[in-house]
């Protein structure tokens, strides 16, 4: 049985910890798509942690972690990532499938180039060689890690990869063109960082399905943020909806019994696109400063992340393109200082009241309809009984479930694991 975590919005919506949580029932947690472009902040009885590309279970000794087929996997960030963790007396047991696709260094390089060739129209990109490697990825001109293994059989197929990217990388950027031996050596180096790591998990996972083994499946991102139904082309290079995790894991699609989607109170997002009920100047920094565990600041990349009042409209449509079956909403507790609380609960879009999700141009032109929520004016961090919050409290997260038409099972009241009120499912 497998259950998806996956986010509803732009991302940074609190997966990490939720994942970091429910890992500890479950038997594997795999990372199904994306890169090291984003990150989650994990804080739990062994410190506080930023992962980008490692699944969040693995601070469980008892958790296979695996990075799937899908994640465009940078190697050496993987293993930086890893003697990270063990430096803090983390021992993560992990595994890489053979079939994950691998980043290489003229990804980034690619992806800084264009990003600086388009200036003030550029898209927000990380810079990780995201967008770079998902095309060669599907222009079939890329490498799997079972490749690294087979070295001395690769010389055409680089010589190929390099003659695709020179004239771009010569006429366009301006830049040396690759040349195939420095490929060659930097895909030997490569497989030795990967190879004591290296499966068929499909197979691992296939035979854990059969023996009744709970299976995890973390998204990055947020339903806003994928290619198809999100607010393209400010979008990133995969799918973060849990549709594609049985195919970026490599199970059956009916082997996804449970799709969580992680809601966040407010609104935030990283990067260029629009963002209907987004706020800004002082009203924003209020916010901003006291979001997350250390403030809404991007764990890759470090920028303040763009704030917004909780939106109804682009929640809903969140939850609905996932397939939520249930919804964790986290970080209400930031919301503590104010004394009423606005909600974007529809939008104005060319002089008419929607309260549907358009399409990307017509994002650009909808204004917020705003109402007003009662506060609570109290710190209700690290609560953990539902019935001894403040009214104020429970009435905002009732008026949440009501307007997005999920069950909110899970609601985090703190940065910690353990800072979770289970409100379970309900009819």
């Amino acid at each position: 049985m497998a259950t998806a975590i996956v986010g509803a919005n732009w991302g940074d919506e609190g997966k990490g910890k939720m994942t970091d949580l429910l890992a500890l029932e479950s038997d594997i947690v795999v990372r199904f798509q994306g890169g090291n472009n984003a990150g989650h902040t994990i804080i739990n009885d062994k410190g506080r942690f930023a992962l980008h590309l490692l699944p969040s279970g693995v601070f469980n000794p008892d958790t296979l972690n695996i990075i799937g087929t899908g994640v465009a996997l940078n190697i050496r960030a993987f293993k930086a990532e890893l003697d990270q963790l063990e430096e803090s007396g983390v021992i993560p047991n992990i595994v890489v499938s053979d079939r994950a696709q691998v980043l290489l260094d003229i990804h980034k390089e690619l992806d800084s180039w264009e990003e600086m060739r388009l200036g003030k129209g550029g898209f927000g990109s990380t810079k990780s060689g995201i967008a770079p490697f998902y095309a060669d990825k599907y222009a079939k001109i890329g490498f799997q890690v079972c490749d690294l293994f087979q070295i001395d059989s690769l010389a055409d197929r680089v010589k190929l990869f390099c003659d695709r990217k020179n004239p771009l990388i010569e006429t366009l950027y301006n830049q040396p063109k690759l040349e195939p031996e420095k490929i060659i050596e930097e895909l030997r180096e490569l497989a030795e960082l990967v190879r004591p790591y290296a499966r068929d998990t499909s197979t691992i996972l296939h035979k854990a399905i059969s023996e009744n083994k709970r299976i995890l499946l973390e998204g990055q991102l947020g339903a806003l943020k994928d290619t198809d139904h999100g607010i393209y082309p400010m979008v990133t290079s995969s799918s973060p909806l849990a549709g594609f995790a049985p195919i970026g894991a490599g199970i059956p699609p009916y082997e996804v019994k449970d799709i969580i989607t992680v809601v966040k109170a407010y609104s935030s997002a990283v990067g260029a696109g629009p963002f209907v009920s987004e706020i800004f100047g002082d009203e924003a920094q209020d916010l901003r400063i006291r979001g997350g565990d250390k403030g809404e600041f991007g764990a890759t990349t470090g920028r303040p992340r763009r704030m917004g009042w909780f939106d109804v409209v682009t929640t809903r449509y969140g939850c609905r393109i996932q397939g939520a079956t249930e919804v964790a909403l986290t970080l209400v507790d930031a919301l503590g200082y104010l004394d009423e609380i606005p909600v974007c609960k529809a939008y104005e879009l060319d002089g008419e009241i929607i309260d549907y999700f358009p399409n990307t141009p017509a994002l650009y032109r909808a204004k917020p309809v705003i109402e007003k929520l009662p506060g609570w004016k109290t710190d209700m961090r690290g609560a953990r009984d539902w019935d001894a919050l403040p009214q104020e409290v429970r009435d905002y997260v009732m008026y949440i479930e009501n307007a997005i038409g999920v069950p909110i099972t899970f609601f985090s009241t703190g940065p910690g694991r353990h800072d979770i009120i289970r409100l379970g499912k309900r009819k």
